[in-house]
């Protein structure tokens, strides 16, 4: 499930919870200034708040909410802010953080009056990219709100935000929804139960997963993955040969999380300490790498590398990727 659904999107059951509990807090007046939106990704945050902007901007009149969902649809609201990833100095590619500049800019549209009178909302996606020096500027516009204004921050990762920003904010926090609700939702969309099952098993119970590989090549994907590591594991692959494939194309993200995902899954029925400790460091070293992968660096040494320490995990006996994963 994409972040950025469209406003007129149905929700899933999840989502509608998120956004009634939300709009309760915000109608009741117990809903502040600042508000972190976590949780997976891919289980719909940005919708979410992109859904209750609508609700604040148009002050709860429905006849309102027709042009302003209009504007917002347009990207052409002045009371609505986005702030995400913003083209480099080049124009070649986008940044991988959230810089000072663009706090900056969020803060003086907030201190200006809404154009529209009824509030400013902003919604930064995702949070957790903002650079270290940007922090403070950000933090002054968490600790000085202006009456109507809003600044709802998205984020997978809250913990990389600083405990100083996540403590000015009041929490909407998404999480994996009950099984059955979620194989519901996948038929719903039109998958097989058993491909459903299958998906949402792989996917560690996460409903917009497996919506996204059953609709893609996801699970095939993560198959060649596993198939991968486990040649690697027994000295039939190359690091450099498989390491340049799987940095050769735009789905280098893709394998690693399948990467990570299964060496988890292996770990979670692992009871020797050495052993379990050998793949957990792993896994941290899979994920470092893919944010390696939204910098500059050479994609395929980055991925050498954490292939070369897979293969040492096999030679030491650590190494055997889960067939259920």
């Amino acid at each position: 499930m994409s972040e950025t659904n469209s406003h007129d999107t149905e929700f899933s059951p999840w989502q509608q919870r998120a956004y009634d509990h939300a709009v309760a807090a915000l109608d009741a007046g117990r809903l502040g200034h600042g508000l972190l939106i976590c949780g997976p990704s891919g289980l719909g945050k940005r919708a979410v708040a992109e859904r209750l902007a609508l609700h604040v901007l148009s002050g709860g009149d429905h006849k309102v909410a027709v042009r302003t969902r209009q504007l917002m649809t347009a990207g052409t609201h002045p009371d609505l802010q986005i702030v995400s990833f913003i083209p480099n100095k080049e124009g070649t590619r986008l940044r991988t953080e959230i810089v000072i500049d663009q706090v900056r800019d969020l803060s003086r549209k907030l201190s200006l009056t809404p154009q529209y009178g009824v509030a400013q909302v902003a919604i930064m996606d995702p949070a957790d990219a903002i650079n270290r020096s940007a922090y403070n500027a950000l933090l002054k516009t968490l600790e000085e709100p202006a009456p109507g204004r809003y600044l709802w921050l998205i984020s997978a990762q809250p913990a990389r935000l600083p405990a100083t920003i996540r403590s000015r904010c009041q929490r909407l926090e998404f999480r994996l929804p009950p099984r059955a609700e979620s194989l519901a939702w996948l038929q719903a969309q039109g998958h097989v139960a058993a491909a459903a099952e299958e998906a949402l098993d792989a996917a560690r119970g996460h409903p917009g997963l497996a919506d996204e590989w059953l609709r893609g090549d996801g699970l095939a994907l993560r198959r060649k993955v596993m198939a991968d590591l486990e040649a690697l594991a027994r000295g039939k692959a190359g690091v450099v040969e498989t390491a340049q494939r799987w940095a050769g194309d735009e789905l280098a993200d893709d394998r690693l999380r399948h990467a990570a995902d299964l060496v988890l899954a292996q770990a979670s029925g692992l009871t020797e300490p050495a052993r379990l400790n050998k793949l957990a460091a792993w896994f941290d070293l899979a994920n470092r790498t893919r944010d390696l992968l939204r910098t500059t660096v050479r994609a395929d040494l980055a991925i050498a590398e954490l292939l070369l320490a897979w293969t040492r995990q096999a030679s030491e006996g650590a190494a055997r990727p889960a067939r259920n994963g």
